[in-house]
C-alpha cells in the first residue's frame, strides 16, 4: 500500500506489556531506537495484553483508538515495539491510512543508514530482502498477467515477478558476500599466523565501545550518543607496554531481540569476534539496564559461537558515577574487569595492564643464538620488546636474552619458515 523508501518523520509509537516481558526496559529502547533512525516522536500509545491479537496485534478498539490518534497528530508513521505478522501490518495500514513498521524494519532502517563499507551495505541489503521476502502482498493491479503476441498464455502474476526477482537478488548478493568473506577469510588466517594477538571489543549498542576504540588506538572512529552509531568493523594495531604489538577490533553493537536476518547476513563481520584472543565486554556501568544488556550480549555471542572465548568485561563511564578506575581480580589473580572512563580517558592504563597479564599468563626466558642470516628474528624480537640483553660474539652471531609470553613464542614458531627453535641455547618456562 506504501511505497517502503517513503520518508516517515513523524511517528505514534506502540508498546504493548505482555506479562512475560520486561516491557518498561523495551519501551526506553523503542525510544532511543526511533532518536537514533533521525525520527520524531510524537505520542506512545501504550496496552496491557495477555496475548497479541491476530488481526490488529493490539486489538480492534485499541487499533481504532490508534488510526484516531494518527490522524489527530498528523503522522505519516506508526511504530511497533514488536514483530508484526505481514497480515496485521496490512490490516494496520488500511486502517489508519499510514505506514507502519515494526521493531525488526526499524533496526534495518537504521543499519541501512549507518552502512559506509561496500560489504556493509550488501549485509543490510540481503537483511532487508529477507525480511521483505514474507512481506511481498498482492495488490489491485498484482494479478495482471504477462502476455502479447507470441507470448499467449496464463503468464506470471506481478506478485510471482516480484518473489522471483527478489530470489535472484539475494541469490546474487549471497554469492557476492561468500566472495568477500573468503577474502576476508585470507587477511584473518594471515594475521593467525603472525604473532600479533587480536582483542575483539563487544557489548550492547551504545555502551561505548567506539570511543573506547579511539581512546585506545587514536583512529577517529565516528562515535555519537546513539544507538548503532558504528557498523562496520574496524581493526587497528597498538602497542601494549611491556608486551608489543595487538590488534582491536571495533565490531557492531548487540541489542535486544536482535533479528535473526541480521545475525545470519553479519556472520561474517562477526567472525572477527569468534577468533578473537580476548573479547573486550564493554558495560555502561550507568545504565540501570546493565544486567539484562550483559545477558543479551552472552546469548548473541553464543548465537554465533563466541561464548568460549575469554572474556575481559571493561566497565565505562565510571565518569558519571565518581567512581575512581580499578581492576578486579578472579581467584587465579587474573583480571576479570576492569572501571574506567573512555570518555575521560581513566583507566586506560588499568586496561592496558589488565590485557598484558591475560596475554601473558605463562611467560618464557629464552637464550638465543642468531647468526647473521637470522637477522629477521633480531628484528621481530626487538618490534615485540622481548629483547632484555644483547651481545655479539666474533664469528659475527648475536646473543640475545629475550622474555615474552608462552602465546607470542607459540606464535612466533609458527609464522616463519625458519626454525628457530635451532637456535636455542637456553628455555625457562614460568
Amino acid at each position: 500500500m506504501f511505497e517502503l523508501a517513503e520518508l516517515a518523520e513523524q511517528a505514534v509509537l506502540v508498546h504493548v506489556n505482555f506479562p512475560q516481558e520486561a516491557s518498561t526496559e523495551d519501551l526506553q529502547e523503542l525510544k532511543m531506537l526511533v532518536a537514533s533512525a533521525g525520527v520524531l516522536s510524537l505520542q506512545v500509545l501504550s496496552t496491557n495484553r495477555q496475548a497479541p491479537d491476530a488481526k490488529f496485534f493490539i486489538g480492534s478498539g485499541k487499533a481504532a483508538e490508534l488510526a484516531e490518534l494518527t490522524a489527530e497528530l498528523n503522522a505519516n508513521v506508526v511504530i511497533f515495539n514488536h514483530e508484526l505478522s505481514p497480515s496485521q501490518t496490512r490490516n494496520l495500514e488500511r486502517l489508519c491510512q499510514v505506514r507502519v513498521i515494526d521493531r525488526t524494519s526499524l533496526i534495518l532502517d537504521i543499519f541501512a543508514q549507518r552502512a559506509r563499507t561496500y560489504e556493509g551495505k550488501l549485509q543490510v541489503e540481503l537483511a532487508q530482502l529477507q525480511h521483505l521476502a514474507s512481506r511481498l502482498i498482492r495488490g489491485f493491479d498484482n494479478e495482471r498477467q504477462k502476455g502479447g503476441i507470441g507470448l499467449r498464455g496464463p503468464g506470471e502474476t506481478q506478485l510471482e515477478t516480484d518473489r522471483r526477482l527478489l530470489r535472484e537478488r539475494v541469490k546474487g548478493l549471497k554469492q557476492r558476500l561468500e566472495k568477500m568473506t573468503r577474502q576476508r577469510e585470507q587477511g584473518r588466517r594471515a594475521r593467525q599466523r603472525s604473532e600479533q594477538p587480536v582483542i575483539s571489543i563487544v557489548g550492547y549498542t551504545n555502551a561505548g565501545k567506539s570511543t573506547l576504540f579511539n581512546r585506545v588506538t587514536q583512529a577517529g572512529v565516528y562515535a555519537a550518543d546513539q544507538l548503532f552509531a558504528t557498523l562496520d568493523p574496524t581493526l587497528r594495531k597498538i602497542l601494549l607496554p611491556q608486551f608489543g604489538e595487538a590488534i582491536l577490533a571495533d565490531t557492531v553493537g548487540f541489542i535486544r531481540h536482535l533479528p535473526h536476518d541480521l545475525v545470519a547476513a553479519f556472520k561474517s563481520t562477526l567472525q572477527e569476534t569468534r577468533d578473537a584472543d580476548i573479547q573486550l565486554h564493554v558495560i555502561d556501568v550507568a545504565d540501570e539496564r546493565r544486567e539484562e544488556n550483559i545477558r543479551q550480549v552472552q546469548l548473541v555471542l553464543q548465537e554465533i559461537d563466541a561464548a568460549h572465548i575469554p572474556q575481559l568485561w571493561v566497565f565505562n563511564k565510571i565518569d558519571q558515577l565518581g567512581q575512581l578506575p580499578r581492576i578486579e581480580y578472579n581467584e587465579l589473580g587474573l583480571p576479570k574487569a576492569v572501571y574506567l572512563s573512555a570518555l575521560t580517558g581513566e583507566g586506560i592504563g588499568l586496561l592496558q595492564q589488565a590485557l598484558v597479564a591475560l596475554l601473558s599468563q605463562q611467560h618464557i626466558q629464552l637464550s638465543l643464538l642468531l647468526p647473521p642470516d637470522a637477522a629477521n628474528w633480531r628484528a621481530r624480537l626487538f618490534q615485540l620488546q622481548a629483547v632484555q640483553q644483547e651481545a655479539y660474539l666474533e664469528n659475527g652471531d648475536c646473543l640475545l636474552q629475550i622474555h615474552l609470553s608462552a602465546a607470542q613464542w607459540a606464535r612466533l614458531q609458527k609464522q616463519s619458515e625458519q626454525q628457530i627453535e635451532n637456535y636455542i641455547v637456553s628455555q625457562t618456562v614460568f
